[in-house]
């Protein structure tokens, strides 16, 4: 433990045995910085998890390359907002901190350092573990100084008549200034030396000179193998054959590097007129962020990181020496290369519930009875089909959605155009400030707006982060028909993601879906919410009553329990909250993917809360929360992360499941199991590190047991299917 936190929580406190002590003994100071985790540093500790599935060598090797380009995907968008945004705070003078207490600059230091380990560490996966194993496998990445004769004859051919047309070589000197470089994009530094002259210690001999990698080329080259296949990097051809582009002058060393760039958008919503015009101007601004992070080869000499280092305006910390490829998603080809099965997991095959594959229609089945789906286990057809059934049905009078992120090719967007087109009123809140979506929202509000869709784009000051859809229909009278999620309406990551479908005709949910949309659309004061719980109108208010409602049971002796699942907990007041109930014998079990900024197991204060995190094939996605013990268990499913972004600063819905059955169906298959997991979980301990329990025979690897347990309940309804109403709500005819 923590020294520094042993001081902060007085002995006395430590000898508590029984629920009833911990609530009778003075709780301590909860604002004491000791007792809670940096923020930044707990991702972190997340994306070394990450990495620690690259480095699992029971997984295929397609996996483990995907865990590893994971880990430096993670590392662009961090240092792209999270470390951009301290950089900012620092340099304007900023010594607020948060509820940890570490101001910016040591927040940076311990990130840089944190992030050197771990760029070591990837290296250590790649060259120990990930390429001996593509070469076992026939497939091979090869460096320039390791081609043959015919290798190096098909790479120059390659260069001079597929790259070299592309490139354009920039001199760097009083005359020629630093290139502006991409965020994100490689490119290769040059250090000339002009033929002819001796060599002698004047760096004026020394010049200069940098090449972008053209992005519109494919980085992974294919080159002639006497066996199995072989590929450079796009970069290293450049590098290899650079001195075509200087005739006169020798190539010294050249180097790849890459540059990050802060990347978010600063806008003052209130000030603009047009928010849709505003976005896009700062869209083509973006590119022009200051540089946050260099990552430079390993072999580079010092002279040149020196250089480009200066130029960029960055210190030695924010110097990484990246001794794998640089940007190792594109190493993803591979799996586009070698179709071989056993190089990759088996094919995911969401399944469909059969009370929805034989079901007339969808609103027919949800008029019968609340639906749950847990995806990605169980199929995200019937979420498109809800709303393309409605785009079509002639009964259907309005449909209402929000749009966070979608797909490339989204067939939300495709039926609520035909909607439109079919007469029906569709309005579509598309949340266009959707960090690194913004292009991509931009475009569809576009064509929404030319099928004749209402678009909106929220409240000033507020992204709208929930997920709902509302359809409104005639029948014998109107009905709503209401869709609420955990995650984004997009197909494709509905595949890669843990998340949870709610399909339901309940009136008082329908009630609250329709004041929303009104509040998101209109002039509208927050309602009196039948059953949702709504950001920032509430929810964490609501959040933190459950919470004491079990402190307070505790307290009475009474049986006190909390379940919760979510991606991050970081808020200081809930997580205070939760040290209380704790405190006062509540027994909580927390499911946290990435950040948590709770330090669990102090005697005292949190000796009563487990953290655990689930790293496995799918990203776990969804937010459940469980208060109360066994049957009095109330069970919340949300949009929201606890976190004051969460609460403050988007529009967020929690809202209860009333089927017991559905609730147990979460409580029990789905927290009950991911707690269970004895391969994938790791268990966070009060000094911010994560470890795994020791592997037991037959210990639960939760993922595989839904993938199971999805089968098995699919096989379960075939046989039983579930009775219904004789006289079902008029629905579809």
């Amino acid at each position: 433990m923590d020294p520094a936190m042993q001081v902060s929580i007085p002995p006395n406190q430590r000898e508590a045995a029984s629920a009833a002590e911990q609530g009778a003994r003075r709780i301590p100071e909860l604002h004491d910085p000791h007792l809670f985790l940096n923020r930044e540093l707990s991702w972190l500790q997340f994306n070394s998890r990450v990495l620690e599935e690259a480095a699992d060598a029971s997984l295929p090797i397609f996996e483990r390359l995907k865990f590893l380009a994971i880990v430096s995907s993670n590392l662009d968008e961090f240092f792209m907002v999270r470390v951009a945004g301290l950089k900012q705070q620092q340099l304007g003078g900023v010594n607020e901190t948060a509820a940890d207490g570490m101001l910016p600059n040591e927040q940076l230091a311990a990130i840089s350092a944190h992030v050197h380990a771990m760029t070591e560490e990837q290296h250590g996966i790649w060259a120990r573990d990930i390429l001996p194993c593509l070469q076992r496998q026939s497939l091979h990445l090869l460096a320039p100084d390791t081609f043959d004769a015919q290798q190096r004859t098909a790479a120059r051919a390659h260069f001079a008549q597929n790259v070299f047309p592309a490139l354009t070589p920039l001199a760097v000197d009083p005359g020629h200034p630093f290139p502006h470089l991409r965020n994100k994009s490689i490119n290769v530094a040059v250090l000339l030396r002009r033929e002819g002259r001796r060599r002698r210690k004047d760096p004026r001999d020394t010049s200069l000179a940098v090449v972008q990698v053209p992005a519109v080329l494919e980085r992974l080259v294919r080159i002639p193998a006497a066996s199995g296949q072989a590929f450079a990097l796009l970069e290293d051809i450049i590098g290899a054959f650079a001195g075509d582009l200087f005739p006169g002058y020798a190539v010294k060393q050249a180097t790849a590097f890459r540059v990050t760039r802060n990347w978010d958008l600063d806008i003052d919503e209130e000030e603009s007129e047009d928010l849709l015009n505003t976005v896009k101007d700062e869209l083509r601004r973006r590119d022009r962020g200051a540089a946050v992070r260099l990552e430079l080869a390993g072999d580079a000499p010092a002279e040149l990181a020196q250089a480009l280092a200066g130029a960029l305006k960055l210190a030695e910390q924010d110097i990484y020496r990246v001794r794998f490829p640089l940007q190792p998603a594109d190493l993803l080809g591979f799996v586009d290369a070698d179709p071989r099965p056993e190089l990759r997991v088996d094919l995911l095959q969401p399944l469909v519930p059969p009370e929805l594959q034989e079901a007339s229609s969808m609103c027919l089945a949800i008029a019968a009875r609340d639906i749950v789906l847990h995806h990605p286990y169980e199929s995200f057809d019937p979420v498109v089909r809800f709303i393309q059934e409605a785009a079509e049905d002639p009964k259907v009078l309005a449909i209402k959605q929000t749009l966070y992120r979608t797909s490339g090719d989204s067939p939300f967007v495709q039926a609520l155009s035909r909607a439109a087109e079919n007469g029906k009123q569709v309005t579509v809140l598309v949340e266009i400030k959707a960090r690194f979506d913004e292009a991509n929202n931009i475009a569809w509000a576009r064509r929404l707006e030319d099928a004749g869709v209402h678009v909106v784009y929220g409240l000033i000051g507020l992204k709208t982060h929930c997920k709902i859809a509302l359809v409104v229909r005639r029948e014998d009278r109107i009905r709503r028909y209401v869709h609420l999620g955990t995650g984004n309406y997009n197909p494709n990551t509905a595949r890669q993601y843990t998340d949870v479908s709610i399909f339901s005709a309940r009136q008082e949910l329908a009630d609250d879906a329709s004041a929303l949309f009104n509040l998101l659309t209109g002039y509208a004061e927050p309602p009196q919410w039948k059953r949702f719980a709504v950001a920032p109108f509430g929810l964490q208010e609501r959040i933190l009553a459950l919470i004491e409602r079990e402190a307070q049971r505790a307290r009475a002796g009474e049986p006190a329990r909390i379940v919760a699942k979510m991606n991050s907990l970081v808020d200081p007041a809930v997580i205070r909250g939760l040290y209380s109930a704790s405190a006062a014998g509540v027994q909580i079990d927390l499911l946290v993917r990435g950040i948590c900024c709770l330090r669990p197991g102090i005697p005292g204060v949190s000796e009563n809360i487990r953290v655990v995190s689930v790293v496995d094939r799918f990203l776990e996605h969804s937010r459940i929360f469980s208060f109360g013990s066994s049957e009095r268990a109330e069970v919340l499913v949300s949009s929201a992360d606890w976190m004051p972004r969460n609460f403050t600063r988007r529009i967020e819905v929690m809202f209860p499941i009333d089927d017991p059955a559905l609730r147990s169906r979460l409580l029990n298959d789905i927290l009950g199991v991911s707690l269970a997991d004895g391969v994938k979980a790791r268990r966070l301990a009060p000094d911010g590190t994560y470890s795994r329990a020791q592997r037991t025979e037959g210990a639960v690897r939760s993922q595989e047991h839904f993938l199971r347990q999805s089968r098995r309940w699919m096989d379960n309804a075939r046989r039983n299917p579930p009775i219904r109403p004789v006289a079902a709500p008029a629905a579809a005819s």
